[in-house]
């Protein structure tokens, strides 16, 4: 097919970035983060997850970082929720879109969520439904789309029958999660591929943990087939506390330089990102797995 010249981008870190740390981060250095994404150019972030504190303690915080952001400026806040409960939280603060996440496996959905595939799917379309008579977007993210740490291979039939139900709800977009980074490029061409047709005129977002060393690829396989959005976290950091080895999400500054450098137009500010990667990384307290922050952009300032 062919693509755009430019591709949305959703910066995550401030979420799926720090659910799976050890380290909580203070509120403080949450807000400075996001502020920070800002100004390299984010315009779409998800900011905080309101779920069981007792479960994700790096997210107890959820109501208080909302309360402390910046003015958004055309900035959309992003809140990740659950189920109906955390909906409900997440719209008593000012986040702009909702996020819901159906799961296309049993075994995770019950371990993520206390959901089977299908009532994930339900309870999905209700929290868009939800959003949607507050006056906010709600959008919805299908995990393990490629593969599951308990179930192993998900036919992509069954991520496609998903998609189509999901959008019956109207959700802003629907996202394909490699949520464990089994994928590999063709893998991702056909799902891709299958669920734009699936779903037009819903926009398809695409979500790659780096595990096995093929998000980047992925990014690239899933923009030539035609995805409108993709998230990334600065740093590389990322994870998720249910799925087991799940290591970080796709780099957003190694994206933003794959992406820049191919022509594509994101909005975002390398250098700046860079600087963000490398000041989350003093915060962290340990080197971060993304390559450019670590490499430097090309070609070298003067």
């Amino acid at each position: 097919m062919t693509t755009a010249k430019s591709v949305g981008f959703v910066e995550v870190g401030p979420r799926d970035g720090l659910q799976n740390e050890s380290m909580i981060v203070s509120t403080r250095d949450k807000i400075e983060l996001i502020t920070r994404a800002l100004a390299a150019g984010v315009k779409r972030i998800e900011v905080a997850s309101f779920v069981r504190a007792d479960l994700v303690p790096q997210m107890a915080d959820g109501e208080d970082v909302v309360r402390a952001l910046p003015d958004d400026n055309g900035v959309s806040y992003i809140g990740l929720v659950l189920n109906q409960k955390g909906a409900a939280r997440a719209l008593e603060t000012r986040v702009h879109e909702l996020g819901a996440v159906a799961t296309a496996t049993d075994s995770f959905g019950q371990r993520n969520q206390g959901q089977t595939r299908d009532q994930s799917v339900d309870v999905s379309n209700a929290i868009v439904r939800m959003a949607h008579a507050a006056g906010r977007k709600g959008q919805v993210t299908i995990s393990v789309a490629f593969g599951c740490p308990f179930e192993g291979e998900v036919p992509p039939d069954r991520v496609i029958a998903m998609a189509k139900r999901l959008a019956d709800s109207k959700p802003v977009e629907i996202a394909i999660a490699d949520t464990i980074g089994v994928a590999v490029p063709p893998q991702v061409t056909e799902l891709v591929t299958r669920v734009r047709e699936a779903i037009a005129p819903i926009p398809v977002r695409v979500h790659f943990h780096n595990t096995r060393n093929t998000a980047l690829a992925n990014v690239w396989a899933a923009y030539e087939a035609g995805a409108s959005v993709i998230d990334a976290s600065i740093g590389g950091l990322g994870g998720c506390p249910f799925a087991p080895k799940a290591t970080g999400n796709v780099p957003s500054e190694d994206v933003a330089y794959l992406l820049a450098r191919s022509g594509v137009e994101t909005g975002l500010d390398l250098a700046k990102l860079i600087d963000t990667a490398n000041w989350l990384s003093s915060v962290m307290g340990k080197p971060l797995p993304g390559a450019v922050s670590r490499a430097g952009g090309f070609p070298p300032a003067r």
